[in-house]
């Protein structure tokens, strides 16, 4: 799949050095990016899932009690 991305000519070349500098291709470094922030935003829907869980039953165990139990 081929994506078109338009930028000013001065965000060019500082994406283009930052690339450089990392030693990978623009390409990679637009699907790096984007990929993190993916990543990012999942792990962050994750995380309010789970605190809204905790607040709804915030019943914790220790270590302990959970060796125990297995």
């Amino acid at each position: 799949m081929i994506l078109s991305l338009l930028i000013n000519d001065e965000d060019a070349v500082s994406i283009e050095k930052y690339a450089l500098s990392k030693k990978i291709s623009v390409s990679e470094l637009v699907r790096n990016v984007i990929m993190e922030r993916m990543e990012d935003e999942s792990d962050l829907r994750a995380y309010e899932k789970a605190v809204k869980e905790y607040r709804k039953n915030s019943i914790v165990y220790s270590l302990d009690e959970v060796e125990r139990e297995l």
